[in-house]
Formats: C-alpha cells, structure tokens, sequence
C-alpha cells in the first residue's frame, strides 16, 4: 500500500461499519424461521432441526460476528438448548 491508497482507500477495502444489535441480552424472543443444524451444533446430525417456528427463548448472550460486523444472539430455548440466531431468525415476543 502506498501513501496514495492510505489517503484515497479503494471502496471494496473499507472495513464494514458495525450494525448495532436489535435486541438486548435478558428479552424474550421466538424463532421465526425453523433453525436447522449448519454442523456447529454438537450432538446433533447436519441439518437436524433444533428449534421449530413459533418456539420460545430468551437471549442469554450477544455478540458480533467479526467478518460481516453483524449480531449474533446466543439464544436459550425450551430445554436448555442454546442456539446461535441471526436478527432475522428471531423476533422479541
């Protein structure tokens, strides 16, 4: 990089702005969409269901997810399954 590029950045080189998070740690929130094992989850076989639409939780944790600078809620369902949820995968109840 040279003295040029430090004063005039190239577009596709910006780092992305963080999206502040939706939801706080502590709400209750249900599952809009059915949340399907992606081969994080442990125990559990790829693309086993692990939470249905309409389930109940509440947020135990948020976080950021550092490439994309999105939330990531870490979300306690019925029976003690936490389960990683993007904003758009839960809604507050």
């Amino acid at each position: 990089m040279n003295e040029e590029d430090e004063i005039n950045p190239v577009p596709g080189n910006l780092p992305l702005e963080p999206r502040m998070p939706k939801y706080d740690w502590g709400q209750r929130v249900q599952a809009e969409v059915d949340l399907r094992n992606d081969g994080s989850f442990p125990g559990e076989p790829e693309d086993a269901l692990l939470v249905g639409v309409g389930d109940m939780g509440e947020i135990v944790q948020v976080g950021m997810h550092t490439d994309t600078n999105t939330p990531v809620y870490l979300v306690e369902f019925v029976g003690e399954r936490v389960v990683g949820c993007l904003e758009e995968e839960i809604s507050r109840i």
